[in-house]
């Protein structure tokens, strides 16, 4: 075998042994029958929103409000997902109909 043979097998070698893991890892850590500490349960109920605070951030970092089209695309796709989910409480939807709003309105309203 060659040295790109070998290399592409030990990465992909590894990387399903680090997927395998990472499933395992947290029933093997907090089995069905004992209690999940306290710590655990504090990250699931914050960090969803954590997440998300921080994607919007993240996706909001670079928007000019000073030259055209003045971050009416984003105004306008982030309010649209904020109605959806009030009105339907379906994140899935919300996201997926703000994301084809937003490119709608990049490539063909204001492009």
């Amino acid at each position: 075998m060659s040295g790109h043979t070998v290399q592409g097998i030990t990465i992909i070698a590894v990387m399903a042994a680090a997927t395998l893991l990472t499933r395992f890892l947290p029933f093997i850590l907090f089995p069905a029958g004992k209690k999940t500490p306290r710590y655990i349960t504090f990250l699931g109920t914050t960090l969803p929103y954590a997440t998300i605070g921080l994607l919007v951030v993240y996706c909001l970092k670079g928007v000019n409000f000073i030259s055209w089209p003045h971050a009416l695309p984003e105004i306008i796709s982030v309010a649209a997902i904020v109605l959806l989910h009030v009105w339907k409480g379906n994140s899935l939807l919300s996201i997926g109909a703000g994301t084809v709003i937003y490119m709608v309105l990049i490539q063909g309203v204001f492009g």
